[in-house]
């Protein structure tokens, strides 16, 4: 790497070799050339004068890219779809004269765009299935184990820890949901040009406008595409690429949700992101067990989501049938957006992994509210003793608010089962009390739920993307 000049940190830091691939030069011009060689396939087989041997000397050079001449020539003409168009019949001097034939830049660029786009929705489904299988085995072996819930992160009716991780599940099910319908619908621009028109094809075919049709048919075919979009203007519609940008920060959102509620939980002391044995987590105090990976969650999701701002932007500025202000925006922005997210789904793999669970300490903050939660049962339990429900209400809200008070003012632990305990109104032993504050009392259906959630949406998943186990776990 090289350290005297700048190198984008998603590259330096953040993202893996898969995704910055897509992303590379390499990538995008070797897809240039696989575009080349299949339209002049398919202007061959639809009767144009391209010979067999024009395809195999393309298909030939396919893949040793010239750069340097590519290069040298762009200093010249100041167009890079061109500069290679040169430097590629350089390679191949009996085909040069058809190589492009009939088409614009956006053939090569916007096709090479839905590739890449495509190929890494793909990539990141495979990462966001990994961690839903990581997230479905923690909720499985949690599932009974009951912990506070919060509203408003005030104490409240206790769920189970494998309860909460179904919530994040679900989310990240949603997110999935997204991204396989916007991969779904993903076509190529196939080859329109410079309007959108294919007058420069139809003008190749004589008229033939079947054969137009039958053009993109054949390339998408090759490219391995469903099909292409039916109409355009010189570029695919840039709505696509804000439906795809969306996609990713809709997993940045559900990714911040998670991160900011472990970070929470750690310092609870409940749970914990993973820390290796040799990990610093304070140049300054060091005792301290940062929860950076989550915070680094947290920022790239940030990043994330602001970035998507710019595919509309981009989307609603466009004049008619093309402008070219559009160009620089999407190189940074699809690019980084892709890298980002895939920095931050490595990480979330990498965290859900390892996560950590402190038992003893989530017993403890449940009995230090559960007496509070338990009076209504108390009072029941009471009354079927044969005591005044209006009186033990009056007397347990009392006894409430002064354990309360001993807690916030005092800090003391909560003695209101000490308290009630001790007034011969309630007629109740110690023992009794102690049922009564039994925490898988209060979780509800919280077990179940997890159990149906896993049977009925998780599992199935699963079972029909089997890979996603191999995408569990990963180091950062």
């Amino acid at each position: 790497m090289p350290r005297d000049s700048y190198v984008s940190p998603l590259s330096g830091r953040y993202a893996s070799c898969e995704m910055q691939h897509l992303f590379s030069q390499e990538k995008k011009f070797r897809t240039w050339r696989r575009l080349w060689v299949a339209l002049a396939e398919a202007e061959k087989e639809l009767g144009l004068a391209i010979s067999e041997e024009q395809i195999e000397e393309l298909k030939a050079h396919q893949d040793d890219i010239n750069y340097e001449e590519a290069e040298a020539r762009e200093r010249i003409v100041r167009h890079d779809v061109m500069s290679h168009v040169y430097a590629y019949g350089l390679q191949c001097p009996k085909a040069a004269g058809i190589i492009h034939l009939g088409a614009t830049s956006c053939y090569v660029g916007d096709n090479t765009d839905l590739i890449i786009l495509r190929e890494g929705l793909l990539l990141l489904r495979g990462k966001l299935l990994g961690v839903i299988a990581n997230l479905a085995g923690f909720a499985e072996k949690y599932k009974d184990l009951p912990t506070l819930g919060f509203t408003h992160f005030q104490a409240a009716q206790p769920i189970t820890v494998g309860k909460r991780a179904t919530l994040w599940m679900q989310d990240l099910v949603s997110d999935l949901s997204d991204l396989e319908y916007v991969l779904s619908s993903l076509r190529l621009l196939g080859s329109k040009g410079t309007t959108g028109t294919q007058a420069s094809f139809l003008e190749l075919f004589e008229g033939d406008h079947e054969k137009c049709e039958k053009l993109d048919e054949l390339i998408a075919e090759k490219m391995d595409f469903p099909g292409c979009y039916p109409v355009s203007g010189q570029t695919y519609s840039r709505k696509v690429d804000s439906r795809v940008l969306n996609v990713l920060a809709g997993i940045a959102q559900s990714a911040h949700k998670f991160s900011n509620d472990l970070r929470l939980l750690q310092h609870l002391k409940e749970l914990e992101e993973p820390f290796e044995k040799n990990q610093i987590g304070s140049s300054a105090m060091a005792y301290k067990r940062n929860p950076m990976r989550s915070e680094r969650m947290a920022a790239l999701a940030n990043y994330i989501m602001s970035e998507a701002m710019n595919p509309q932007l981009t989307a609603a500025t466009q004049w008619f049938e093309r402008t070219l202000d559009d160009s620089a925006n999407r190189r940074l922005a699809l690019s980084e957006s892709f890298l980002a997210a895939d920095g931050l789904l490595d990480l979330f793999r990498n965290v859900t992994a390892g996560l950590v669970v402190y038992p003893q300490v989530i017993r403890t903050h449940l009995e230090a509210e559960l007496p509070f939660m338990a009076s209504e049962n108390i009072l029941m339990d009471a009354v079927k003793r044969g005591g005044n429900r209006q009186e033990l209400h009056e007397k347990i809200r009392v006894h409430s608010m002064e354990a309360a008070r001993q807690v916030k003012e005092f800090g003391k632990p909560n003695d209101l089962l000490e308290r009630i305990a001790q007034d011969p109104a309630f007629g109740l032993e110690a023992a009794d009390l102690q049922k009564a504050t039994d925490p898988a009392l209060y979780v509800g259906r919280a077990p179940q739920q997890t159990e149906n959630y896993l049977n009925k949406v998780i599992r199935p998943l699963l079972a029909a993307n089997p890979a996603a186990a191999g995408e569990a776990e990963i180091t950062v």
